[in-house]
């Protein structure tokens, strides 16, 4: 397989050649120069990047068995009720994918199918529509080889992405497609956007190439400027009447919800047992007896950027918490998070705290002041990756974004 190159220079030439020589032993024969160029670029022609990005994605390609992804039947929910529809063809052949994003029920898909599957599915969507857009690139030259993405956010319910296995979901799924599916995105229109959409939409933006950032266009509700810049490249004549273009599908529906997965509600008998699925934290239950307490230690070593982050929970009665930590160098020691009754029993007590390179930090459950009873706890402590952040701080936005947009 070999297609049309986009204009490089003789220095990036030499580099691409270069490039594969060092990627020989991985190659196969759909691994064309436009494919090899799509990783340099991605990598700003850094070919030792570009190389590590790469060999790091067929890996993950092995994980999802992706020569024979298509003789794997997903679930029914994904085939069903996934909102997409691919609606031809821009002016220069680039395919155009219309998600009416509104009817995607991400409460309902997370309760029907495993985040590998959700992934796995995008996964094999995405390679149908480069297969597709290669081909359209044979006629019409290699920008052919990009995607138009237009998302509706009309009436979206930004509830669901505060419930933290959507959250997660969404954090890794952009984190996925980032690392394997690079130069993919021509242009991206997303319209009618929420008033806090911007909120969210700066959390997972932090996992974005800038280069990806900077084809993305978010237009508020009421808004019809996109019209302008979308129809410049686009013919209306092959574009939904409901987004300002002129085709209706066979039944005349201006939505053209014959030529789409138009989504939806899940159904309840869809749902599976997701109790393992919910969440990737592993919490432990014990008992913090009488007059005692219970100590973790963590330790960042130099170098490392770590969050410390916790969730628990007692049951029946409140108990004292706090984090300190020690210098491992000085020996000095400072309060993190001041020794303090939290009412744990009514509410799970969740928060985090940046740390510091060589420091060990303690965090104490402390039940020294009853004499009575001991304590229940459920609890999850650990030091996690800037990713992880960004997973806790879109559940916390967009609960904010639901309380705020009901007062």
């Amino acid at each position: 397989m070999s297609g049309p190159l986009p204009e490089i220079s003789e220095e990036q030439r030499a580099i691409l050649e270069q490039f594969r020589k060092q990627m020989d032993d991985a190659l196969v024969g759909t691994h064309d120069d436009y494919f090899l160029v799509r990783w340099l670029r991605a990598r700003k022609w850094n070919l030792e990047a570009a190389e590590k990005m790469l060999r790091a994605s067929l890996k993950t390609r092995a994980m999802w068995n992706v020569d024979n992804i298509e003789k794997w039947d997903p679930p029914k929910a994904l085939q069903e009720y996934l909102p997409y529809g691919l609606m031809g063809y821009d002016n220069e052949g680039s395919p155009i994918l219309v998600c009416p994003f509104a009817n995607f029920d991400m409460w309902g898909m997370m309760h029907c199918v495993t985040r590998f599957e959700f992934q796995k599915y995008l996964v094999l969507l995405l390679e149908r529509f480069m297969k597709i857009a290669y081909e359209q690139s044979q006629k019409h030259g290699w920008k052919a080889r990009q995607l138009v993405v237009f998302f509706d956010m009309q009436d979206v319910n930004l509830k669901q992405y505060a419930w933290r296995p959507a959250a997660e979901c969404v954090i890794s799924t952009v984190k996925q497609y980032e690392a394997n599916f690079p130069e993919l995105l021509k242009m991206c229109y997303i319209i009618n956007a929420p008033k806090l959409f911007s909120v969210a939409f700066n959390i997972v933006k932090k996992f974005l190439d800038e280069n990806t950032t900077s084809k993305i266009v978010i237009y508020k509700s009421g808004v019809d400027r996109w019209q302008q810049q979308l129809f410049s490249h686009v013919n209306r004549k092959a574009f939904p009447k409901a987004w300002g273009g002129e085709m209706v599908d066979r039944n005349g529906d201006p939505q053209c919800k014959a030529l789409m997965i138009w989504g939806g509600k899940l159904p309840e008998e869809l749902y599976i047992d997701q109790s393992s699925q919910q969440s990737d934290r592993d919490f432990v239950e014990t008992q913090v007896a009488k007059g005692d307490k219970l100590k973790l230690n963590f330790k960042v070593n130099g170098g490392e950027e770590k969050i410390l982050s916790w969730e628990f929970r007692t049951f029946d009665y409140d108990i004292k918490f706090g984090i300190y930590s020690v210098d491992e160098q000085t020996g000095e020691k400072r309060s993190e998070v001041a020794l303090g009754t939290v009412y744990s029993n009514e509410m799970d007590e969740v928060g985090y705290i940046s740390t510091r390179p060589n420091t060990t930090y303690t965090v104490v459950f402390d039940n020294s002041a009853s004499y009575l009873r001991s304590k229940k706890l459920r609890y999850w402590v650990d030091l996690i990756s800037e990713e992880e952040e960004g997973i806790s701080e879109l559940t916390s936005q967009m609960d904010s974004t639901q309380i705020a947009s009901q007062q």
